[in-house]
């Protein structure tokens, strides 16, 4: 079985336009784990995945339970779907009882089913009841009035909106509350070095390459890798020819990521200075409050050598001290399907520079979309609230805040997009451990 229920001509465009009204309305507008609930569903069964649609999946993937969840013990999902149903009916008996497309969730299943609300309901009932009675000049003249202000006023808000200055989607600002995390790296400081990571791939060779660049490529016949027909490569280039590049490529949930630390450091009056790690040496990474982005890059292993923690150790995440409900090794999860990547686990470390009153931050994840939630971590006032309490929690004393740390932190993945994060586990680095320099001796 697809696992698509049938749709017949509802194209994925009106299922997703029918989904945007009902999110919007005053039934789903303010209820967030409502509308990732009805997404979510929406979505797997519109890619073909509804078949696979259970309560242990949704528990993980919208209510952000472990991989442990039980369903069982945990009726959380059960009674969100009863919640869900009852929102749904609701809309369909008020605001969407003239949608031309109908969602529902049948129960006892939680994959939603799509139908085209018949013609004849379409047809607003007040034009039946006025098509049956006797017209009057001054009734048709007060309509037309009503019909001509009302698109007088249509006009004017499409104008203001349209014109109005856009609003960022995601916009990101310092507030006190994140002091103790990002102090160092504000003013008076000098502004922060962040570094990108630069990843060695096979990018495909098109006609602006050099003849030598093209002759170092490895061709692969077009009809073997049909993953890219829909692509403006298959169609427009002649051979697949795939060419080594260690300059191109930077990651573009770090790149994404980047966006929001300038964000941040702009909204503190702060400046930055960026640089691919592949131009940067050690002796300026040392000289500075540095921020690097992504674990790939060709020094970071010096830094990343405390091991008592969390170890990031050939594309796992190694927990060498587990404590109580911890996993001793944090690995990518995949759609067993699609083999889409589902969860990413990522790690944040702060650490001491060579002079300790400048700090050394890492953070990266397993893949990209790990590295771009760890940064989304970083700049929201109410994750680090979450961080901050779990290293007060830590510290011996329960009170002081401690310098240097790490965090593992793990995200779910949807169309290899991350989405929400949440705290797994925290490390402390002794105050009296290895500066970067003693570090660097342990290479």
């Amino acid at each position: 079985m697809s696992g698509r229920p049938a749709m017949g001509s509802i194209s994925h465009h009106e299922i997703r336009q029918e989904l945007e009204r009902i999110l919007q309305s005053r039934h789903f507008a303010k209820a967030p784990k409502k509308r990732r609930f009805l997404e979510f569903v929406c979505q797997e069964t519109i890619s073909g995945r509804g078949g696979q649609l259970n309560e242990h999946l949704i528990g993980m993937e919208v209510y952000e339970r472990g991989p442990d969840f039980d369903p069982h013990e945990d009726s959380i999902v059960r009674v969100q779907a009863h919640e869900l149903r009852k929102s749904l009916a609701r809309y369909y008996e008020q605001e969407g009882k003239r949608d031309p497309i109908r969602i529902d969730l049948p129960p006892g299943n939680y994959m939603p089913v799509f139908t085209r609300a018949p013609e004849e309901a379409l047809a607003p009932a007040a034009e039946a009841t006025r098509a049956g009675r006797p017209g009057r000049r001054w009734e048709r003249l007060a309509l037309l009035l009503l019909l001509g202000a009302t698109a007088t006023l249509s006009i004017a808000l499409v104008q203001f909106y349209r014109y109005r200055p856009a609003e960022p989607a995601w916009a990101v600002s310092y507030t006190p509350a994140m002091e103790w995390f990002w102090g160092r790296f504000l003013p008076p400081a000098a502004p922060p070095l962040i570094v990108l990571p630069v990843h060695p791939i096979l990018r495909a060779a098109h006609e602006g390459d050099s003849d030598r660049t093209r002759a170092s490529g490895y061709v692969i016949p077009k009809d073997e890798l049909t993953e890219f027909r829909d692509t403006v490569h298959y169609r427009e280039l002649k051979q697949f020819a795939f060419v080594p590049s260690t300059t191109d490529f930077t990651a573009i949930g770090e790149t994404l990521g980047l966006v929001r630390l300038f964000q941040l450091f702009a909204s503190a009056g702060q400046s930055v200075r960026v640089k691919a790690a592949r131009l940067v040496d050690f002796e300026e990474v040392k000289a500075s409050n540095a921020i690097l982005l992504g674990g790939n890059q060709a020094w970071s292993g010096r830094i990343f050598l405390y091991k008592e923690g969390f170890w990031f150790h050939e594309g796992l995440i190694k927990n060498m001290r587990p404590q109580p409900g911890e996993l001793s090794v944090y690995r990518p999860v995949f759609d067993p399907v699609t083999n889409q990547l589902r969860r990413d686990y990522a790690l944040v470390l702060m650490l001491p520079n060579e002079n300790r009153e400048r700090r050394i931050l890492l953070s990266y994840g397993i893949y990209t979309q790990g590295s771009q939630a760890a940064i989304e971590f970083m700049t929201n006032p109410d994750r680090l609230e979450e961080l901050r309490r779990a290293l007060l929690a830590a510290s011996p004393d329960g009170k002081t805040l401690p310098d240097y740390f790490q965090a593992l932190i793990e995200t779910t993945v949807e169309n290899a997009v991350p989405g929400p994060s949440s705290l797994v586990a925290v490390r402390l680095v002794p105050e009296e451990g290895p500066a970067v320099a003693g570090l660097v001796r342990e290479e």
